[in-house]
């Protein structure tokens, strides 16, 4: 795909202009282990090479918790079952998670959690944990915890339920925007002189026979780089390598086989994280929590993201796949868990999930450990028989550490004697320079830009906000004058398509919606309702074809059908309602205020809850289990329901009705991998 490669197609050239014969390292993977492996090698003065069969992030990192984080339930272990190599993880993930800070201050951020609390006794216990978690970061820390009383814990999070609450203990942890990040980390790669392509994919490693006497025998085979492809082409040629490294994540195993054989046993256990997405009003957008105590001891976060709402996650054992499916099991009980924080007037349903996606996390064994039944806690590292370096597991938070003890050994296993020291702890990302907290004013006074759009550059792209805003259409409008939406309720503008095709690496209507933007991970049906603009844009930068235009449509809609939208594609017109945010269609209301009307006893808007069951029967609507939901809305005391009381037993009547048609109403009990063996999670 890059003249560097060596590839036919010097078209999307990075800036390295001459032709490299060998590099010193050929990086597999674009996730963010692999792209911090690129930028810690160019940083050192190496030659070094990345490919990536489908898109930076396209993977792990782009589904992620969003978190920057030591762990504080990974802490809580650590003392409760002395665990030194628990304790030794959270101080390396607190550090990192202060470079985060440090290096890309526009995409990376300190968020306050609030952790609940329910019962007198857990209070000390929450303020320990808190203030152990808080001395470990030491002088790296961020804001300090503190605890809150009833009042003021409902005051910051007026949605939490009430009901027993002592009060909420409130610690700061580290968020991001992950995949925009690891474009950040690749994009300065470049910077320093890496040639990295994605939709490049490995198709054999290159072997050669060793002619000198070192740590292994001549005439062994020795990996000397790699027959690539590009996956949209077709194209294949050859890169030559000193060392190859394997950071592919839950597919590490795939490229172990081309090296050794397709008898080689696996090494990763993948397990999925499933996120789902909510609107903006479950959650105050500067707060967010954490329920350490659900029904089957899983974690679940509920944090602000993206103007959205995050929650998840799950923890369960899946298949390596390149867009896996969240299952509506898992949605449903992450929904569920949501609800028994929440204040019981506040019913979050399935129609409220705006997107969903599943993240593969890819816990390894070590195939150099004698018990190779066991999962390690953290990362692993291993050098095969040929030389291949495999890199995998850890987490997003210690992806630099990661990075750094792969190149360290890369250097000694292939003699890259001419390497220097690694620097990445101070090496700032692409935008950091000439970024501010304020640069969005600016931003608004030079271009128009509407307030939101202005922040969203800012905090997406850094000081290169500047570029994207000056590439910003005329909207046509006395206001704003610049900046016209990709959708109307997300501040994304088609300016942001022209500069991630042309600055970006972006090939595919996918890279854009997905990974360039995060609308396709926020919102599956606004995605696909902005998709046909995207394209068209894509068109006139890239010159697609008819036949073209058409595969990108297809491809989009089927991986949006991974982000929840299949759901909704798929479901009967009767039970489509399920899945949408609204329940009743304007006939429907309409019909259901007129019977209302008919009943309606005093000239007070009200009818009488006796008279309910007669209501429902005229509407032609079983009112099987009416009493114990009017119990649940607790308006059978009033002996009245006005008409949005009455609404909401005909809505949970009618998502009893799916939920149970749709068998989704109970979880069933599944296998678990539990997050002290997961290092983290995604």
């Amino acid at each position: 795909m890059l003249a560097a490669l060596g590839s036919p197609a010097a078209a999307k050239a990075s800036p390295a202009t001459k032709k490299v014969d060998e590099f010193d390292l050929l990086i597999c993977g674009g996730g963010a282990t692999g792209v911090g492996c690129a930028l810690d090698a160019a940083t050192r003065g190496l030659k070094v090479a990345l490919v990536e069969r489908d898109d930076f992030a396209a993977g792990t990192s782009s589904r992620s918790t969003k978190l920057v984080h030591g762990g504080v339930r990974y802490l809580e272990k650590a003392f409760k079952e002395l665990d030194i190599e628990q304790y030794k993880l959270v101080v390396e993930a607190l550090h990192e998670r202060s470079i985060f800070l440090k290096i890309a201050p526009y995409l990376s951020y300190q968020l306050p959690i609030m952790l609940p609390v329910y019962s007198y006794w857990k209070m000390p216990y929450y303020f320990v944990g808190a203030k152990a978690y808080e001395f470990l970061a030491g002088s790296e820390g961020i804001s300090p915890s503190y605890f809150v009383g009833k009042r003021k814990a409902l005051e910051a999070f007026p949605m939490l339920k009430s009901d027993n609450l002592v009060g909420a203990m409130i610690y700061y942890d580290g968020a991001h925007n992950d995949s925009r990040m690891n474009l950040a980390i690749g994009l300065t790669a470049i910077a320093h002189g890496a040639v990295v392509a994605n939709h490049v994919e490995v198709v054999e490693l290159v072997k050669k026979r060793r002619n000198f006497f070192g740590k292994k025998a001549i005439g062994e085979q020795e990996i000397c780089g790699a027959i690539v492809r590009d996956t949209l082409t077709g194209a294949t040629w050859t890169v030559k390598a000193k060392g190859v490294i394997n950071a592919t994540g839950p597919f590490s195993d795939g490229l172990r086989k081309l090296d050794t054989g397709f008898t080689t046993k696996d090494i990763v256990a993948p397990s999925a994280g499933v996120h789902i997405i909510l609107p903006n009003y479950f959650s105050p957008q500067n707060m967010g929590l954490i329920d350490p105590e659900t029904s089957d001891g899983r974690v679940i976060f509920f944090l602000p993201w993206q103007g959205n709402v995050i929650a998840g996650t799950t923890d369960s054992p899946t298949t390596v796949e390149a867009n896996p499916m969240p299952s509506e099991e898992d949605i449903t009980w992450i929904l569920k868990e949501v609800g028994n924080y929440l204040d019981p007037g506040i019913k979050v349903r399935r129609g409220d999930v705006l997107a969903a996606w599943s993240g593969i996390r890819p816990l390894v064994r070590d195939p150099a450990a004698k018990n190779t039944a066991a999962l390690v806690r953290n990362h692993m590292i291993n050098v095969s028989e040929s030389g291949l370096l495999t890199i995998a597991g850890g987490k997003w938070t210690t992806y630099r550490a990661m990075a750094q003890e792969t190149i360290d050994i890369a250097v000694q296993e292939f003699g890259l004697t001419h390497a220097g020291p690694c620097v990445t702890e101070k090496t700032k990302l692409v935008g950091t320079e000439g970024w501010s907290p304020n640069m969005f004013v600016k931003l608004i006074q030079n271009f128009g830009l509407e307030t939101e759009v202005a922040q969203h550059l800012a905090d997406s792209y850094g000081s290169q906000a500047w570029a994207v805003a000056s590439m910003a259409s005329m909207t046509g409008l006395r206001w704003p004058i610049h900046g016209k939406k990709l959708s109307p309720q997300y501040p994304y503008i088609e300016a942001e398509v022209r500069y991630a095709v042309r600055r970006e690496y972006a090939c595919t209507a996918v890279d854009v919606l997905a990974r360039r933007t995060r609308l396709a991970m926020l919102n599956a049906q606004a995605a696909k309702e902005a998709l046909p603009r995207v394209i068209e844009i894509m068109t006139a930068e890239l010159g697609w074809t008819r036949d073209r235009q058409a595969k990108e449509y297809k491809a989009a809609l089927e991986f949006l059908n991974c982000m929840g939208l299949a759901y909704l594609e798929n479901a009967s017109a009767e039970d489509q309602t399920y899945y949408t945010r609204n329940y009743f269609v304007p006939e429907e209301l309409s019909k259901y205020q007129t019977e209302f009307n008919r009943w309606v006893s005093k000239g007070d808007g009200r009818i009488r809850t006796q008279d309910l069951g007669r209501v429902l029967k005229a509407l032609g609507i079983d009112s099987a289990g009416a009493e114990g939901i009017l119990k649940g809305l607790e308006v059978e005391v009033k002996g009245s329901l006005e008409f949005g009381e009455f609404l909401e037993v005909l809505s949970t009547i009618k998502e009893e009705k799916l939920m149970s048609k749709l068998n989704v109403g109970v979880v069933a009990e599944r296998d678990v991998i539990t997050t002290s063996r997961s290092g983290g999670g995604v």
